[in-house]
């Protein structure tokens, strides 16, 4: 049983004989308070879908739900679902646009790594890599000698993220993305 302040985003939680997903986490430390944390986090019961807002104090213990996680890769879109393949066995999963609509900005039909979390048998999340390669859709053009410089431009990539990228990157590049932070990392590796 780990503690609230050792729990991290897309974690199922048992709670109120209930199993919910964790889907954002808030930490805030108030002032007067003797040293403890307190930890927001927005969760989804998945079964119902009702979302619920509960805070916990960092030294609350919670109750690790049963969840598998199983490799998939994007297939395609069908209405407002989209469907990943397992890469084992070829199940379909489908999961609501609402469901996944952060993680969204991270993927498309390249992108390797991706879990799926499951619940029960239940698809209810899914899982991004530490870092993902995407194509600039558009940005201002290239600086030449930007590269000397620590400044930053905007740059909307393919899947419609936009993150801040160095002046010499241009339309077209390959980039690499941290998916924690939605921060630029640097270059692809191109192959």
């Amino acid at each position: 049983m780990p503690k609230a302040s050792d729990v991290k985003k897309n974690t199922a939680i048992e709670y109120n004989n209930s199993v919910y997903i964790i889907r954002d986490i808030e930490r805030s430390v108030p002032q007067g308070r003797a040293g403890g944390s307190l930890y927001r986090m927005r969760m989804y019961d998945v079964v119902s879908g009702i979302k619920v807002d509960e805070t916990f104090k960092d030294s609350d213990m919670l109750t690790l739900g049963d969840l598998s996680r199983r490799p998939v890769m994007f297939s395609y879109v069908d209405g407002d679902e989209y469907v990943f393949m397992d890469n084992e066995d070829y199940t379909p999963y489908n999961l609501n646009t609402e469901t996944i609509a952060d993680e969204m900005q991270f993927f498309d039909e390249n992108t390797q790594g991706l879990l799926v979390i499951q619940v029960d048998g239940n698809p209810v999340a899914i899982e991004l890599p530490a870092s993902v390669e995407l194509v600039i859709k558009e940005t201002d053009p290239s600086i030449k000698g930007g590269s000397a410089t620590a400044r930053t431009k905007p740059a909307e990539l393919t899947t419609g993220l936009i993150v801040q990228v160095p002046e010499h990157i241009s339309t077209g590049d390959k980039i690499k993305i941290n998916t924690a932070e939605k921060k630029f990392m640097g270059r692809a590796d191109s192959k």
